[in-house]
């Protein structure tokens, strides 16, 4: 038996190993068994290269639970230890490398991967009060050994009896960790870090792991129901995904993975933080954001890369090359791949958008890379249900949606059915009208704006005469000009909280007697106004801005104006103007009251 004490210059490293680690409790399982596979593959090459004799015989890892002794036990028949090999690698070399992690890393929460540190035996002290190693090489005539430490530098090295090769790691657990010996407990955690190992993991007799998942094969090995049946894998209770894209790099940088592009129907439905990041089979976390664009976290799937610097802060991360490079790599990767979709299957694109224009939009928005490419598979969707590119929308309506300075105008709704009157009229003049109905448009309104000089967004119901150079229905105006001065003076009474302006034109019989709009701008900045705070305060209290176009040719009004009734004739006018403004959502409060009750009254005499 030898014993000895860890040559450490720290008095007692234990506790500060345990109070570094212990906002991830649960993280020694995947240190000791991601130990276990890598001796368990270490023994696979050193077969292949004939230094390894005889049978390998079934390599896997067992976790066993002993609630009597209260011990936890992970072994592997791997390619062991010797005596030599025990102290070398638990007593001198962890030790140093323990300082040095403590020294670089002291103070940073996120610095958790510590096997790369060969750190990731000494996890078992944060859960143990004793741990024993029991141990025998693969070498010939070695002699099994028994390696106990109670997590002080003293430690214990002695021959044992152990008959077949591979290392057995027995931890006594401590008084706040009992929780390890209830099997549900240690199967959760085997199922959250070590879903993927490449070595067989057993557990209560049943293997826990699929040893080759679908990102580890070629693209070529795969059909699309093995894609599908691993996204199930992955998320058990969620719809067939749109498709996939499989990662496979092994230059500049080691990447592979796949990232599924999930059904979203609405919004609200967007969940981030479901890609998983591994590194060489072994979860390490699901928070991948410097690594994934920002726009591509609503995107589903796993990345494996050894290259990625998992044992270090976040701001680090971000600095790194790789880390730099492979997010590029994705962004391209993800692009390229919706252009071939929607060049090859355009329907199929189309049929996708709603889930799919999410992530485009998001992308346009915040990658200028990705926005280069994405304008040539961005789409937009009219009110017929026609989708055209920019490019496509541009040629279609060139000669008609043109403003005065020449910028192409895109007529929007963002309401359909409320908005169906402006739309009616707008299609009835041989305007082209898309659909942004969803909780990023008008953001991405605003910022293409900016990004696409030569054109500006419009929605259907906004002062449209002052962005489009428009002529096709006005015609001569059947009013006498003291008729127009009465009737706009009819319609200039005041409305709380609006300010409005009267526009009397000769317009076409057919189109509405009085149509409610509202500066473009100014609309988005109280739009904006109601969910922001700060300076949108300022805009919400501003009284909404409004434009009563009257269509003096309109017959209505030749009858008002005959009325003899001057009293009839104002609570008419008030009624139209009103009913406009309530096609504009404008009409609340006493501004409604007024209008119910002047209703009711006009009803009543008739």
């Amino acid at each position: 038996m030898q014993k000895g004490q860890i040559r450490v210059q720290t008095e007692n490293i234990f506790p500060i190993i345990k109070k570094f680690l212990y906002s991830e409790h649960d993280i020694f399982i995947r240190e000791l068994v991601s130990n276990a596979v890598d001796a368990s593959q270490k023994l696979k090459t050193l077969s292949s290269i004939g230094e390894a004799k005889g049978d390998l015989g079934d390599l896997r890892i067992d976790v066993t639970i002993d609630k009597e002794k209260g011990t936890l036990t992970i072994a592997d028949k791997g390619i062991g230890m010797t005596a030599e090999e025990v102290d070398k690698y638990l007593n001198q070399v962890a030790f140093s490398s323990a300082e040095e992690f403590l020294e670089k890393y002291k103070g940073q929460s996120e610095a958790n991967i510590i096997g790369h540190f060969g750190l990731g035996f000494y996890s078992a002290f944060m859960v143990s009060d004793k741990v024993e190693v029991f141990t025998k090489s693969y070498k010939e005539n070695s002699s099994a050994v028994r390696w106990e430490c109670d997590g002080s530098p003293e430690f214990i090295i002695e021959e044992t009896d152990k008959a077949e090769r591979g290392t057995s790691i027995v931890m006594h657990l401590n008084e706040d960790s009992k929780e390890f010996l209830e099997p549900f407990k240690v199967k959760e955690t085997l199922d959250k870090f070590c879903k993927f190992l490449p070595v067989p993991v057993f557990f209560e007799d049943k293997q826990l792991n699929n040893t080759s998942p679908a990102w580890t094969k070629k693209p070529s090995e795969l059909t699309k129901e093995d894609y599908e049946n691993f996204y199930k894998e992955l998320y058990p209770f969620s719809e067939t995904p749109l498709f996939w894209i499989h990662l496979n790099v092994d230059y500049p940088f080691n990447l592979t993975g796949i990232l599924y592009f999930p059904k979203i129907k609405q919004s609200y439905e967007i969940q981030k933080d479901k890609i998983q990041l591994y590194s060489n089979q072994v979860f390490v976390t699901d928070e991948v954001k410097d690594i994934v664009p920002e726009f591509l976290m609503l995107l589903h799937g796993v990345i494996d890369s050894p290259d990625i610097p998992l044992n270090v802060s976040r701001s680090y991360l971000q600095g790194d090359p790789n880390v730099r490079k492979i997010n590029a790599h994705i962004t391209k990767k993800v692009a390229d791949k919706l252009e071939e979709i929607f060049n090859k299957e355009r329907n199929s694109f189309e049929e996708k958008w709603e889930s799919l224009g999410l992530f485009v939009k998001y992308g346009m928005m915040t990658d200028d890379k990705f926005l280069e490419k994405a304008s040539r598979f961005f789409v937009m969707q009219d009110v017929n249900g026609k989708f055209y590119t920019l490019d496509e929308y541009k040629l279609a309506t060139e000669t008609l949606q043109k403003n005065k300075e020449g910028k192409q105008v895109i007529l929007y709704t963002t309401n359909p059915v409320q908005q169906d009157a402006y739309i009616q009229h707008a299609l009835a003049k041989g305007f082209q009208v898309v659909k942004m109905e969803t909780l990023v448009d008008a953001a991405f309104i605003n910022n293409m704006e900016m990004k696409w000089a030569d054109t500006i967004f419009t929605r259907v119901d906004a002062d449209i005469a002052d962005n489009l150079i428009d002529k096709s229905d006005t015609v001569e105006s059947v009013l006498s000009k003291e008729d127009t001065e009465k009737l706009k003076k009819l319609f200039e009474q005041p409305q709380d909280n609006l300010h409005i302006q009267v526009e009397i034109k000769g317009l076409n019989e057919t189109a509405p007697p009085v149509t409610a709009t509202r500066p473009e701008q100014m609309r988005r900045m109280k739009d904006m106004a109601a969910i922001g705070g700060g300076m949108a305060s300022f805009y919400a209290q501003m009284p909404d801005e409004v434009t009563l176009t009257v269509n003096g040719n309109h017959p209505v009004y030749k009858n008002i104006l005959a009325s003899p009734n001057e009293e009839q004739q104002e609570k008419l006018v008030q009624n139209l103007a009103d009913l406009a403004l309530l096609s504009q959502g404008l009409l609340t409060g006493k501004n409604l009251t007024r209008f119910i009750n002047r209703s009711v009254a006009l009803i009543e005499q008739h």
